[in-house]
């Protein structure tokens, strides 16, 4: 069609025997914001880098603006004004601001002397194209990540965008950084520019998208105008199974006598003040707050990695105290972190070796070393029961998909066999079906007697999964909501962001 920027036919791409794409298509209008959403594994990163020209189609074509391509290279895709934002946004950390947003252009231009005045102008005239404004002589690595990717927004568009492909771009921004950065991209669009906006965050793709293209095991289920889905409906379009979610529900006749784990007044200066909590077997208590709530330090103190300066801890009604991991997981507390990938795996190690590091102790021989066959026993085990999708154990774990290596930090904590498990944005950066998945294990654990706590920012993730709830400002519980039917979506959001004070009790 004329007015489409960019039109991708019939694409297939095969890695190893693999079906990576198989007969994809899609086109992207002129100042369109399209979304192309999947689940891990679907498609979506491979066809953004033949459409960035990183990867090579086996067979098919991609038109951009009526000019077609067999074999788009990286090169041409640039000078086409096809631009693409990864997630890790490369940029350079130890260089400013203005270095960051000019250098690419300077580099293109030939430029073989570092002209210091020209490069602060492009990034200032850049900056100030979308209404931003941040310190050009600041290093990138000094910046929040919202400030990261304006950066990167800025280097696309002094690079001449015209079609700017972002993945996953809200993955580790707070709910007010995704407003701010969904005004950037509404000004964006109307000045012309096409955005390729990648997510599998439903809430965020109907608030920004017009069209949606959906992609299911490497083949496209669909194009459908934004405003023609739902939540169901697209769950069902990724995932090809309708995820129902019925509250979780805790009878409150099983809080009898002491509770698992109580926290009285627990403070440290600048981080928390003055936390009190119970918790009892078979519970799902949520914790939910913005970024800077103090929830994460709380958390981190009850597992002996941020010792509290006062207040007391109990289980089962004895007084501990917590100077170690080593001393948290001997009491029966587990802790899976909010950043999977450096706090929680060994991403080049196997993944057998990933769930037995924190039991090695009890695979040991009368002879003090590692009883191999105890040690396959653990991980096929826990394979097995979290449905860990991998050919072998040995399998390294930068290998599996989001969801499979979330499975594989629950399997470390849940070798130790914890009686409380302190989960921090159990699915963060897991797609819609995985997500689900964590969700049925987390229940199931609390099912069988395990006290849960669930710590995130995605209301939806809270209500549905948890039968108590706490908000956290500013350091403090700020509400308990004892009864989760009697609070909807919007006033929880109003609670976490201090819109409403007082209107749920």
């Amino acid at each position: 069609m004329a007015d489409n920027f960019l039109e991708v036919r019939h694409i297939f791409k095969a890695y190893e025997g693999v079906q990576a794409l198989s007969d994809v298509s899609l086109s992207v209008g002129k100042g369109e914001i399209h979304c192309l959403v999947g689940e891990n594994g679907s498609g979506k990163s491979t066809l953004i880098k033949v459409i960035g020209g990183v990867v090579e189609a086996d067979r098919g074509e991609i038109v951009v603006a009526g000019r077609p391509y067999a074999h788009l290279q990286a090169i041409e895709s640039i000078r086409e004004g096809i631009q693409i934002i990864y997630q890790d946004l490369s940029l350079y950390p130890n260089l400013t601001v203005a270095e960051n947003i000019s250098l690419n252009q300077m580099i293109e231009k030939g430029v073989r002397l570092t002209a210091w005045r020209k490069m602060r102008e492009l990034a200032e005239q850049g900056l100030a194209e979308i209404g931003e404004d941040i310190d050009l002589e600041e290093l990138v690595q000094n910046l929040s990540i919202a400030k990261k990717q304006i950066v990167a927004i800025t280097r696309a568009l002094t690079q001449g965008a015209k079609l700017i492909i972002m993945d996953e771009p809200t993955s580790a921004i707070t709910k007010d950084e995704v407003e701010h950065l969904f005004s950037v991209i509404s000004g964006l669009k109307a000045r012309g520019i096409s955005i390729l906006f990648v997510s599998h965050k439903l809430s965020e793709v109907f608030e920004i998208a017009e069209n949606v293209t959906v992609l299911r095991d490497g083949r496209k289920v669909g194009d459908y105008p934004a405003a023609e889905l739902n939540d169901a409906k697209l769950t069902f379009l990724m995932t090809g199974q309708s995820l129902n979610t019925v509250p979780y529900f805790f009878d409150e006749k099983q809080r009898r006598g002491s509770p698992l784990l109580e926290v009285k007044d627990l403070t440290k200066s600048g981080e928390f003040e003055g936390v009190s909590f119970r918790i009892w077997p078979g519970e799902i208590l949520g914790i939910t707050g913005l970024i800077g709530s103090g929830r994460t330090e709380m958390a981190l103190a009850l597992f002996g990695l941020n010792r509290p300066e006062s207040g007391v801890v109990e289980m089962n009604g004895q007084i501990i105290e917590m100077k170690s991991p080593e001393e948290a997981k001997k009491l029966g507390i587990a802790y899976l972190p909010e950043d999977r990938l450096s706090q929680g795996l060994f991403v080049a190690r196997a993944i057998g070796d990933n769930i037995v590091v924190t039991v090695l102790k009890k695979l040991l021989s009368r002879f003090g070393l590692i009883d191999r066959s105890k040690r396959q026993t653990v991980e096929n085990s826990w394979i097995e029961q979290l449905k860990i999708k991998t050919p072998s154990a040995k399998t390294a774990a930068y290998g599996l998909s989001g969801g499979n290596q979330q499975r594989v930090v629950l399997a470390k904590w849940l070798a130790t066999e914890p009686k409380v498990f302190i989960l921090d944005g159990p699915t963060i950066g897991i797609d819609i079906g995985s997500k689900s998945n964590i969700h049925e294990i987390i229940r199931d654990l609390a099912q069988h007697g395990m006290a849960i706590i669930v710590i995130s920012d995605e209301i939806p993730e809270i209500l549905h999964n948890c039968n108590r709830i706490l908000v956290m400002r500013r350091g403090r519980i700020e509400k308990e909501i004892g009864n989760v039917d009697e609070v909807t979506e919007e006033q929880l959001f109003d609670l976490v962001t201090a819109k409403v004070q007082d209107e749920v009790r």
